[in-house]
């Protein structure tokens, strides 16, 4: 579907991908309301991968060890919900960075908790 794996890839690009595959071999969107639970769901599988192999759990026979994986299915279905929505991912990004910048431009460096090891 077009781009070399280690190219480099835009929130654009990214989108417009998801969007080719969803209509090549995906035959429609799921509803909004599904890839909202979906996305909870990837979430939490990240989480457990995390759990375990950063955190106190260990890992069962035949468990996933691989948080890039489940970061990129977090990241799909993203790019999903923010297609059907019609959101910029792009736009999007820079403008909350902007407002992260503007609004906590100084707290992290004043939180004496961020100094300490």
């Amino acid at each position: 579907m077009g781009q070399e794996r280690n190219e480099p890839l835009t929130l654009a690009e990214a989108q417009r991908r998801v969007d080719e595959w969803i209509r090549t071999y995906g035959v429609r969107y799921f509803s909004e309301l599904t890839n909202m639970a979906v996305l909870t769901e990837e979430v939490g599988e990240l989480a457990r991968v995390m759990s375990r192999k950063y955190g106190d759990q260990s890992f069962k026979a035949g468990e996933s060890q691989d948080p890039a994986d489940e970061m990129a299915d977090v990241l799909w279905v993203l790019l999903c919900l923010a297609n059907q929505t019609g959101v910029d991912l792009t736009d999007a990004f820079h403008r909350n960075l902007e407002k992260k910048t503007l609004r906590d431009k100084e707290r992290h460096r004043n939180n004496p908790k961020l100094f300490t090891a």
